[in-house]
């Protein structure tokens, strides 16, 4: 393996997740839809982000079966193809939400799901000395996409002659166009892809489903990411709850992305040097620290707390993806990745609907108290299981 080309499939690897990472900036990309269309509720267009990521899911775990069949070129031609799609249709639709759930929500983030398994799945081939640093770069990058994509459509959709249509067809053929390109140039190592990648500690994902140490790893990851979502999808409106000024909490909350970055290139590089196990207690530490701060927060109408507590969750937040994917070829080996990966990324799912439930106790409890005991609890749960956790 030459160890400096492999510095260049990471940048690579980096820009096309920070291209294929435009899934999270949903908050701003759904703004102008309430006003385009008056009829759709604002819980039907939220499903559509629940469905994007129960696409995304799909679409790694798509990929992963299909990792042995169809080249990495192929699968990320057809991702490319469907994110295009995706864009074109919501930004061609009319009147009926059901179009964008199809565009949005099945095509582009199935599109993205695919990208999401190939790009790291290839990449981290290439660093079986450095995982965790190859994930945690892999996974900042994309999440400070929203970021950049929130920014970048704001203003789009406030030029006249563009709007949020034109925006749409403008993501999707530069989105699609950055796929694309990088189907020709991500590749896993060849010459010394066993030696990299094979070892006696492989095991397969059907192997893998029989192991209690999989289930465990399902249950904590899920709650981290329950937790982690769950507090920073209240962002602004919380940071209000707690004293802060409207402006000042607008800026704030379009920081997180930022802590969830470097939280996941941190969260990367702590594997790398303090091993697997020392990493599984340090994001239970983070797990707990981060909604008992944001906690304390709100009984004490803290803004300095709030602001502490939701920048840990955000931290936190990016522990999940990267620790998960570290984790799974600590665990189960490189051989067999493409598809375990996945597996545990459906974690997701259940994730996306606790953060539902959590808003809809929000809103029973006209406060965010309850809802932040819970997520502490879910923590400590976390922690339990992480400590029971072994490879096995």
């Amino acid at each position: 393996m030459k160890k400096d080309s492999r510095w260049i499939k990471l940048i690579i690897g980096c820009i096309t997740l920070f291209a294929a990472g435009v899934i999270y900036a949903w908050s701003v990309l759904s703004g102008p839809f309430k006003t385009a269309f008056p009829s759709w509720s604002i819980s039907g267009i939220q499903l559509c982000f629940t469905l994007t990521l129960c696409f995304f899911c799909l679409g790694g775990l798509a990929s992963g079966l299909l990792a042995k069949r169809f080249s990495i070129r192929l699968r990320m031609l057809v991702a490319a193809l469907m994110i295009l799609s995706g864009f074109t249709i919501t930004g061609t639709m009319n009147g009926s939400i059901l179009i964008l759930y199809l565009g949005y929500g099945v095509l582009a983030g199935f599109g993205i799901g695919i990208v999401y398994n190939v790009v790291i799945a290839a990449t981290n081939a290439w660093f079986p000395d450095k995982k965790g640093l190859s994930s945690g770069s892999l996974m900042m990058a994309f999440g400070f996409s929203a970021l950049f994509f929130s920014k970048v459509s704001q203003k789009l959709f406030a030029i006249q002659s563009v709007g949020w249509r034109n925006t749409y067809l403008t993501l999707g053929a530069v989105i699609g166009g950055i796929i694309l390109l990088a189907a020709f140039l991500i590749k896993a190592p060849k010459g010394e892809k066993k030696a990299a990648q094979e070892s006696e500690n492989d095991v397969s994902t059907k192997e893998m489903l029989k192991r209690a140490s999989f289930y465990k790893l399902f249950v904590f990851f899920t709650l981290l990411a329950a937790v982690g979502s769950t507090a920073i999808g209240f962002g602004k409106n919380y940071f209000v709850s707690v004293g802060l000024g409207e402006n000042a909490a607008v800026t704030v909350a379009g920081l997180l992305s930022i802590f969830n970055g470097l939280g996941r290139l941190f969260s990367g590089a702590l594997f790398d040097r303090v091993g697997l196990r020392k990493t599984q207690f340090a994001t239970s530490f983070v797990a707990i620290a981060s909604p008992l701060t944001a906690l304390f927060a709100v009984m004490l109408s803290s803004p300095v707390l709030g602001v502490i507590g939701l920048s840990l969750c955000a931290f936190l937040y990016g522990f999940a993806p990267t620790v998960s994917a570290a984790m799974i070829g600590g665990f189960y080996g490189m051989k067999h990745f493409p598809l375990n990966f996945p597996v545990l990324n459906l974690d997701l799912i259940p994730a996306s609907f606790v953060s539902t439930l959590a808003g809809r106790l929000f809103e029973v409890s006209a406060g965010y108290l309850s809802t932040f005991i819970v997520l502490t609890v879910m923590s400590v749960v976390g922690l339990i299981v992480n400590i029971s956790i072994k490879k096995a």
